[in-house]
């Protein structure tokens, strides 16, 4: 739907963890009225709206997800079936009734929990301030054919987790630097790198508000089964402990963290 310059201007002042739904709100209105073109005064009013009765549309959760299969040239992995199961799981919750249930006065956005789902470490969908962080990853895999020593892979690395080693002519790649993102078994011309196991990494606990903080890392590579039974772990944590409707990173100490490390840990963690 085309908008006005001043229409997209304002839309873009609106607070991001809103900005979508307000947006999607606007366009169906102007859909309903037949509008040509999104005005600024359309804005101004569906967001007055938002205002005054933010309570009608808080859903008890936020799931929010990147560019995925619309077109983003860097996707690790197909989200899409984790998105639906993810959704499924967050609406069994009844996460708008149990925070009716502890929330004094009217519920508004920031009180809902917060899922996020990256298909690549770009994370757009900013999985770092989220309550859950989930990110698409791919393990590169070494095989047997002859490394060319092309140094393709090095120079596409952003993270400097390669190097060729000279002795064994074949590439090195330093666990703690790599972020699974699939650049460099994709440009490796010998096939010496190939695309091995995907997954997704799991952040816990991100935030802002007035005391922020970024997600810790689970640390694996999980499937989709494992994603879902950590994210129903962390409902549960969440409903068992919050009081008045506090933000799930406010409720996760240390130990807690700890303790989802534990719980979670994989033989095979990278």
């Amino acid at each position: 739907m085309n908008w006005e310059p001043a229409a997209e201007a304002a839309i873009k002042k609106v607070p991001f963890f809103v900005r979508k739904r307000v947006r999607a709100k606007v366009e169906k209105e102007a859909q309903k009225k037949d509008l040509p073109v999104v005005t600024l005064d359309h804005v101004k009013a569906v967001k007055a709206g938002y205002l005054t009765n933010m309570e009608s549309e808080v859903k008890g959760y936020q799931l929010d997800a990147c560019f995925g299969e619309s077109g983003c040239p860097n996707r690790v992995i197909d989200a899409g079936s984790l998105m639906k199961r993810i959704e499924k799981t967050l609406q069994k919750t009844d996460l708008r009734g149990f925070l009716k249930s502890r929330v004094s006065g009217k519920l508004r956005f920031h009180h809902e929990f917060r899922v996020t789902l990256a298909d690549c470490p770009n994370a757009c969908s900013q999985p770092q301030i989220k309550d859950v962080g989930i990110i698409g990853a791919c393990l590169p895999e070494m095989t047997d054919e002859a490394c060319s020593m092309c140094e393709a892979c090095v120079e596409v690395c952003r993270e400097d987790a390669i190097e060729l080693d000279t002795a064994d002519s074949s590439p090195l790649i330093d666990t703690e630097q790599c972020l699974y993102c699939g650049k460099c078994f994709k440009v490796c011309p010998t096939g010496t790198l190939v695309k091995g196991d995907c997954g997704f990494r799991v952040q816990l606990g991100g935030k802002l508000g007035r005391h922020p903080q970024l997600a810790r890392e689970l640390p694996g590579i999980f499937s989709e089964d494992e994603v879902l039974e950590i994210l129903e772990a962390c409902l549960v944590f969440y409903k068992k402990r919050t009081k008045t409707g506090e933000r799930f990173g406010e409720l996760l100490t240390g130990a807690d963290f700890e303790d989802f490390v534990t719980r979670f840990s994989k033989k095979d963690a990278v």
